[in-house]
């Protein structure tokens, strides 16, 4: 009995693991989308040029290459550190500052407004 607790304990959970996966994916990817905008308007002129090069030679077929091989590199990048993340057993809950990811109904610090030192010593 107590080796097959042992068992169940020293296995990977595998649902968490795709859990963290499908987590990290997420924030990766809006990550990816809103803080690496400089980035990717970077990426888009490189392309752009790039395309325009290769359209010359390849008509069709290089707006196409080009444009789905910086999509694909970027998703296989994402999937990449997604997976090395939920292998390490990092899980979004446990990053600081992913602090919407935690769900606390009662925050810790409370907002104060800018009427606040005039208005909040005030009774009714």
């Amino acid at each position: 009995m107590a080796f097959s607790q042992s068992q169940v304990i020293g296995q990977p959970d595998y649902i968490l693991m795709l859990k963290s996966f499908v987590l990290w994916m997420g924030i990766l990817t809006v990550c990816l989308l809103i803080i690496g905008f400089p980035l990717g308007i970077l990426i888009v002129a490189f392309g752009s040029v790039l395309a325009l090069v290769l359209h010359a030679v390849m008509p069709g077929f290089g707006i196409l290459l080009v444009a789905g091989s910086f999509i694909g590199v970027q998703l296989i990048g994402v999937m990449l550190v997604s997976a090395m993340l939920a292998v390490k057993g990092v899980h979004p809950k446990n990053v600081t500052w992913l602090r919407w990811m935690n769900g606390d109904e009662n925050p810790k610090h409370e907002s104060q407004y800018a009427s606040c030192p005039l208005t909040c010593g005030l009774e009714r």
